[in-house]
């Protein structure tokens, strides 16, 4: 019963380090938006920070930025 406590104990440790939540943010600069995309899943390797252009229709002409924060 103890080791199967144990295992239980170090699968949810493992689980809760490679998926966790997730966030991002915005901001503005002219007719310019910032949109950084980030979550701790193998802690931030999929971050990403897009640089779109802000139009009528919407957020168009995305591009994924070369430098990221």
């Amino acid at each position: 019963m103890k080791n199967v406590f144990k295992g239980l104990l170090v699968a949810a440790a493992v689980a809760s380090s490679l998926g966790g939540c997730a966030y991002g943010g915005m901001t503005t600069a002219g007719d310019k938006v910032v949109i950084a995309r980030n979550d701790t899943f193998l802690f931030g390797a999929l971050r990403k920070v897009f640089v779109c252009k802000v139009s009528d229709a919407g957020v168009t002409g995305c591009v994924d930025s070369a430098e990221k924060p």
